[in-house]
């Protein structure tokens, strides 16, 4: 490889270090109007009027738009399309819009927005996942869905539960809670839109170009090849921009109105309130085992606080129970998750979307097994790790496995097994697994999930691709994998992305797709295209070795003319014979194991974390500065999760809605970080490559909990694991009582009748 594996500088580094890259709150064409969005305040009321003319007849006001505007509901996933960009009947969140304001610039709208007058009728909020359990049908917050305010229900059985239970030596049951937070992306939402000659354009800070084209259709009502919409330069989004937002839609509407430019861009505060962040979870775990630690049953019960909205909470849901087995070996499997709505800003997908709290709940649940019974915790994790090429018992499907040579690494580097033993300081170690995308698409189809083009004229390369640059690289990938291809280097390629136009479809950045999917498009593009090129300088009477790129290129072209190839990608089929197994599959999964050295105070509390070693699998390294970067951001991420960020409410009002009060780790509160690179080739990687930019966040903070318990011996069973909580730990210590602070229970949730599923043939036998 000549430069696959080389630890090269991002293809767009320049612009982004000297200030050149356009983002979207950069864009002002002449005669942009500014746009102001009034929220409700009250976290659940009727609408029972809106009164606008006196913000309609202040100087400079263009435009005023209500709900009876826009209509049309939209949503992420084709079952919860229950949003409107303006909500005229009801206000179901601190923060719902209700009234849209274009004006020639942000103070007077903004003047505009306090002179519109709303009548509410106050209603009683839901604020806690009991809450929305003990809802009478009449007060719910959504018209659909199950009993009370539940959302979704999930229920699946796979193998023989009860036998697995029978059979074991020891079960065990905990109740675990996982705070939700927000991504606190540098760069708050931004888009600008225009409409020329009866198109709409919008340019957005968007992760999913795709999906915002598709809801721009569906609520402005116009076909899509009448809207185009690009992807400016993105500061960050961690899954906070993966939903179509409202403020993209009403800045549409207010073009088309208007017939100038409006933009719109989100205060910090609207950002909270907007957020789509990680769900609270409450979970409950019972797991069986032989008396050397082999897992012989679990039953696993999730209990999401949804927010007020659908947005990916169905795949939330399924996502919480759906990975347990592709980290360990169990045979007989139950889980029960449901998801309720809250008169809160809705939940969806922040890094690791559904499967840190789970991780949390089961990597701590069996620690403490071990120590029941005596053994070593990681030589119990050990024992039951998965093998290569299996499949779970839930069906899915394990190609390359590189766990093991992750924990030997991670436990060599830190001297975990011959550690200091000492009052104050613990060592802690867990595991993680992450997809290489979504095996399915959000809506189905049997499209290509990605597609690239490749344009080659007189020496010059350009590789089209619909694929969003989030900050992960996914730009300096397209470019390698081209340029390894046709000989060249990452910088000799010229790249056209995230544009309706310009571009062939790509599903969008999310759920550590972009690598696998459009890096296997791209590779299949530039294999047709080396190919031309071969074929034409062998016509010529050489080899391609022989020549320069353009030398070829030119016999290229004159041989064949116009020179394009294109690539796709679908994943494969592996989804498991039951409703619901479409979330959960991947082509890939990666793998990490992690170690957390910290000291803990026992008179406050405090938690100072020295070092952390991490090792993740991730196939193949496409560019290994680039995986280490995304590694150390998942363990920058995953430390603020553990330690001090949570999306806190009173009476629907955030309690810290500003980057000055919601904490998150600084530089100066991020230890060393030693990153191993484990590659393990995985067969239908691009050049065997898997994820990198999710799953190492995963271990990071049931490391962080059990390093705790291994300093103070006290279990924090819940996240963030803060002074307080610690110090409640250590008093309950003292008195006698259990030394753990957590959740005391579940609640007791009429979950439907399970459904029964067969396991594979072939489960964990190396032959899938």
């Amino acid at each position: 490889m000549k430069v696959v594996g080389k630890p090269l500088p991002k293809v767009d580094a320049a612009p982004k270090v000297t200030g050149r890259a356009v983002y979207a709150d950069d864009m002002l064409p002449a005669r942009t109007l500014h746009c102001k969005i009034l929220r409700s305040p009250h976290p659940h009321a009727r609408i029972v009027s809106i009164d606008t003319s006196a913000a309609r007849r202040i100087p400079g006001v263009l435009a005023v738009i209500t709900g009876s505007d826009l209509p049309v509901k939209f949503g992420i996933l084709p079952v919860t399309q229950d949003e409107r960009a303006l909500e005229h009947e009801k206000a179901r969140y601190v923060g719902d819009p209700i009234v849209a304001i274009a004006a020639t610039d942000e103070e007077i709208a903004a003047a505009a927005c306090d002179a519109v007058a709303v009548e509410y009728e106050v209603l009683e909020p839901v604020m806690s996942i009991d809450a929305a359990l003990a809802t009478p049908k009449d007060e719910r917050i959504q018209d659909y869905g199950g009993p009370n305010n539940v959302h979704k229900f999930v229920a699946l059985e796979f193998g023989d539960v009860e036998g697995g239970f029978a059979r074991a030596d020891h079960v065990r049951e905990d109740v675990f809670f996982y705070q939700g937070n927000t991504h606190l992306p540098m760069e708050q939402h931004s888009a600008i839109a225009t409409y020329v000659d009866g198109r709409v354009t919008l340019w957005s800070s968007t992760q999913v170009v795709h999906y915002v084209h598709r809801a721009l259709s569906r609520v402005l009502e116009l076909p899509m090849h009448r809207i185009r919409v690009i992807g400016a330069a993105h500061g960050g989004g961690f899954g906070g921009k993966t939903d179509p937002f409202a403020h993209e839609i009403i800045v549409a509407k207010l073009a088309m109105i208007t017939g100038r430019p409006v933009k719109c861009t989100l205060t910090r505060e609207e950002v909270f309130y907007a957020h789509r962040g990680r769900h609270p979870v409450l979970m409950w775990v019972r797991t069986g085992v032989t008396h050397d630690g082999r897992i012989t049953a679990m039953h696993f019960r999730t209990a999401l606080d949804g927010g007020a909205y659908g947005s990916y909470g169905v795949a939330s849901t399924f996502y919480t129970g759906a990975l347990q087995p592709v980290t360990y070996d169990i045979p007989a499997y139950r889980f029960e998750g449901c998801r309720v709505f809250t008169n809160k800003p809705p939940c969806g997908p922040k890094r690791g979307h559904g499967t840190p709290q789970p991780r949390f709940g089961l990597e701590l649940h069996l620690e403490k097994i071990a120590r029941d019974l005596g053994l070593d915790p990681v030589d119990m994790k050990r024992r039951n790790y998965v093998k290569p090429n299996t499949r779970t018992v839930n069906w899915l499907r394990v190609t390359s496995c590189g766990l093991e040579e992750c924990t030997q690494r991670v436990l060599e580097a830190s001297g975990f097994k011959t550690r200091e033993r000492r009052p104050g300081r613990g060592m802690g170690f867990a595991i993680s697994s992450y997809l290489s995308g979504a095996g399915t698409a959000i809506y189905w189809n049997d499209m290509p999930h990605s597609e690239v083009q490749i344009k080659v004229d007189r020496g010059g390369v350009t590789a089209y691709c619909g694929a969003m640059d989030i900050g992960q690289g996914s730009d300096s990938v397209l470019a390698t994998v081209v340029a390894e291809e046709l000989g060249l280097q990452p910088s000799d390629v010229r790249l056209v992305t995230a544009d309706t136009d310009t571009t062939p479809i790509d599903l969008g950045s999310y759920s550590s797709r972009v690598t696998f999917m459009a890096g296997n498009a791209a590779l299949e593009a530039a294999r047709k295209m080396r190919e031309l090129l071969v074929q034409a300088v062998a016509g010529a009477g050489k080899r391609y070795e022989e020549v320069s790129f353009e030398e070829a290129s030119v016999l290229a072209e004159a041989r064949f003319g116009t020179l394009t190839t294109a690539g796709s990608y679908t994943p494969p089929k592996i989804a498991g014979p039951y409703k619901g197994s479409g979330v959960g599959p991947s082509p890939a999964y990666s793998y990490s194991a992690c170690v957390v050295d910290l000291d803990a105070d026992a008179r406050t509390g405090l938690i100072k974390v020295n070092k952390v070693w991490i090792a993740h699998d991730v196939g193949r390294a496409i560019n290994p500065l680039l995986v280490e970067g995304q590694v150390e951001g998942s363990v920058y991420m995953g430390l603020g999760e553990a330690l001090m960020e949570e999306q806190v409410f009173r009476k629907g009002l955030h309690k810290w809605p500003s980057m000055l009060e919601y904490k998150s780790p600084t530089f100066l509160d991020m230890p060393e970080v030693e990153t191993f690179i484990v590659e393990t080739d995985d067969p239908e990687g691009p050049y065997g490559a898997k994820e990198a930019g999710q799953g190492p966040l995963l271990p990071v903070p049931p490391a962080v909990s059990a390093a705790v318990y291994d300093a103070l011996g006290v279990w924090i069973d819940e996240v963030p694991v803060t002074p307080e909580k610690v110090v409640e730990a250590l008093r309950r210590k003292d008195k006698g009582e259990t030394p753990r602070y957590g959740p005391q229970r579940f609640p007791a949730i009429p979950y439907p009748e399970t459904i029964k599923v067969d396991g594979p043939v072939g489960h964990q036998d190396g032959t899938c």
